[in-house]
């Protein structure tokens, strides 16, 4: 007689083992290359880290050099292991928690909104918010003189964080006493068409209000950042007073208990405490000039239709992918142009990260040729040997040059060509890159490069800044979906 296994006694196979290692969601095969360049561009900032740190025992102003490795750390190479560790232990559904683009968790889900996208902006706007700006090279450089100078900047852009796959559809704020470092501020997301809050009820955006308190560093990447103050529930308050001291249309319910309360850290490393309630605003009967539909109709077809996806906000949620701010089309202001093309031209439009990698990969290629002309010219050996007349060492001096060159060349080609084709010379210049720097550290390694504070070390650290530029997260994400407008087209 057989025995039967007591684990299988009731007829059930045991659940198969998932690799300890695999991610919480798919890895789509599209961001294959991505990822690889991401984990090369990681641990390329790891090795340039080190030795920038080894420099700083050779001279005696190399204490500076504290400062880019400072940068690298907190910029380059903590915000990536963050974000490769997260992605194994993080999970990617709703359970009213934000992330910052680094993969960690960030404020609380506090907020939610009924009505459209110009129905939300001509409250905010009528309580005295001011739309932030968003996060370019202009914008960067003015919320930093701002801060120094302590000048007032009443729409500086706020950090990106991300819900439902997605960073913020737009952001609120509100300087207190034109103080840059302080100020109530208060994101909003659009949510996907049907989508149900946990329990069932609905919202059309979901939003997180938290009051920045200070400037500091953070506690997990050592970035500067602004610092939130504590009771995120009374900024959540605010946000409802203000919304209702500005339109009497504006009405509340409340989700009483949406989650249970909890105290945490957000993605900066600052304390928050929350009660767990969810007020819903309804802005459906704020009325909106030269809109073109009433917000009576509005009001209607949604108490008809709670399901119904809002006019304003349809277009958006079907390309909920792009970092388009649904806000930005308003009739009233007379744009006549649709979401959609709202959408095409911000997916256009190449994001800070492509922008810097193509300047440093032709900075980086310049220093290559400059240093290829100037090494050939001072080394007495390289110009013996071209003086000397044709032979063996002339012909593979000469081809060693010829490829530098041409190594250089090609770079500055798609540099060009990854603001203009997008994702196959993105995945060429990220292998170019790679290729460079891998031969670099294993020129170091076997003792035939010096990497001191010389031409070397700076080309190497311009390749890993380019390297790591171009495989962010922002960067991937521009050229798939410009290669897939032109797919479509």
């Amino acid at each position: 007689m057989t025995g039967i296994d007591p684990e299988h006694a009731d007829g059930q196979h045991p659940s198969r083992r998932r690799w300890a290692l695999r991610m919480q969601q798919p890895l789509p095969s599209s961001t294959v290359v991505d990822r690889i360049a991401f984990l090369v561009g990681t641990a390329s900032a790891v090795w340039l880290a080190v030795i920038i740190s080894l420099q700083t025992f050779r001279y005696a102003w190399s204490v500076l050099l504290f400062v880019p490795v400072w940068a690298i750390m907190a910029y380059l190479v903590l915000p990536r292991l963050h974000r490769m560790l997260s992605d194994l232990y993080v999970p990617d559904y709703f359970f009213g928690r934000t992330r910052t683009a680094d993969g960690l968790l960030g404020d609380p889900v506090n907020l939610g909104v009924d009505g459209t996208a110009e129905q939300l902006d001509e409250v905010m706007t009528r309580a005295g918010w001011h739309r932030a700006d968003e996060i370019t090279a202009a914008s960067t450089w003015g919320i930093i003189v701002s801060t120094l100078t302590r000048r007032s900047y009443p729409t500086a852009p706020v950090s990106p964080l991300m819900l439902f796959g997605r960073r913020h559809d737009v952001a609120y704020q509100q300087e207190v006493a034109g103080n840059p470092k302080q100020r109530h501020h208060v994101r909003f997301w659009h949510t996907p068409p049907g989508w149900l809050l946990p329990g069932g009820a609905r919202a059309d955006w979901l939003g997180a209000g938290t009051y920045d308190t200070d400037v500091g560093l953070s506690l997990f990447t050592l970035q500067v950042t602004h610092r939130i103050d504590e009771n995120t529930d009374i900024e959540r308050d605010f946000v409802v007073q203000s919304a209702r001291g500005a339109d009497p249309a504006v009405r509340v319910r409340d989700l009483r208990d949406f989650t249970t309360g909890y105290h945490s850290r957000n993605g900066g490393g600052d304390r928050f405490i929350t009660d767990g309630h969810l007020p819903i605003l309804d802005v459906t009967r704020v009325s909106v000039p030269g809109a073109a539909e009433p917000a009576e109709a509005v009001a209607a077809d949604r108490a008809a239709d709670p399901g119904a996806v809002p006019a304003a906000g349809a277009a958006y949620a079907a390309d909920s992918g792009s970092a388009l701010d649904p806000v930005r089309h308003r009739a009233r202001e007379g744009h006549g142009e649709s979401l959609r093309t709202t959408a095409e031209r911000s997916i256009r439009r190449a994001p800070l990260a492509t922008f810097f990698a193509v300047g440093v990969v032709v900075l980086g290629a310049l220093v290559d040729l400059v240093g290829l002309v100037v090494g050939v010219l001072t080394d007495p050996d390289a110009r013996r040997i071209l003086t000397d007349g044709p032979s063996d060492e002339a012909t593979v001096l000469l081809v060693a040059i010829g490829f530098g060159a041409l190594v250089s060349f090609a770079q500055l080609l798609m540099a060009w060509a990854v603001l203009r084709r997008g994702r196959r010379s993105r995945a060429v210049l990220m292998v170019l890159l790679a290729i460079g720097v891998l031969s670099t550290a294993i020129d170091y390694l076997d003792g035939r490069a010096v990497l001191a504070v010389n031409g070397t070390l700076l080309s190497a650290s311009l390749q890993c800044l380019a390297l790591l530029a171009l495989s962010s997260e922002s960067a991937g994400a521009w050229a798939r979906r410009r290669s897939a407008v032109h797919e479509d087209a």
